[in-house]
């Protein structure tokens, strides 16, 4: 029983963090093309809320309900993980990826209504979140207690900073290029 739940958790954290990663970048297409004529601004929005909502309804929140629920029940077989850091941990790592999916609900149900309050570059920063996170939450379940709390910080520190100076290459990038 134990695999088959393992093996269902795993499949849906996939679909939930693909879900993620492209619906913020359906966001960053969304806001880009605010900047179009007015025509062409219309019909993209238009389809943008079109994928947006099918993405997030047809996809992202059913992946994210059975990551829960496989989770619990994943706890619920192996109670004494609940005793352990890594897992404590990786908990809360799992929260605020929950709480990062609800913002970027919210999100999608503003640019619906025509309010645009983050730029393409605040969402592709935005995007690297939910990456970090699940750099985190990955290595805690693989290696559990077998790395150092320091290397692991430094590392996801290391990392998050790899991050955003790609973030910000890409940005100079875009910007000499559209010139």
């Amino acid at each position: 029983m134990y695999q088959y739940v393992l093996a269902i958790h795993i499949i849906f954290v996939v679909c939930w963090m693909a879900g993620l990663f492209y619906m913020v970048r359906l966001f960053i297409y969304h806001t880009e093309a605010q900047e179009k004529p007015e025509l062409e601004r219309k019909i993209l929005s238009d389809q943008f809320q079109i994928m947006e909502r099918k993405l997030w309804y047809i996809i992202t929140v059913p992946s994210m309900v059975f990551v829960v629920l496989a989770g619990i029940t994943l706890l619920f077989l192996v109670p004494a993980w609940l005793s352990q850091p890594w897992m404590q941990i990786k908990l809360a790592f799992v929260v605020g990826l929950l709480v990062y999916h609800f913002i970027c609900q919210s999100k999608m149900k503003q640019m619906a209504k025509g309010i645009f309050t983050w730029s393409s570059t605040q969402l592709r920063v935005w995007n690297e979140v939910a990456t970090i996170i699940l750099f985190a939450i990955v290595f805690l379940v693989v290696l559990k207690n077998t790395i150092g709390w320091v290397f692991g910080i430094i590392g996801l520190l290391a990392f998050t900073t790899l991050i955003m100076l790609m973030v910000k290459v890409y940005k100079n990038y875009r910007t000499k290029n559209n010139k």
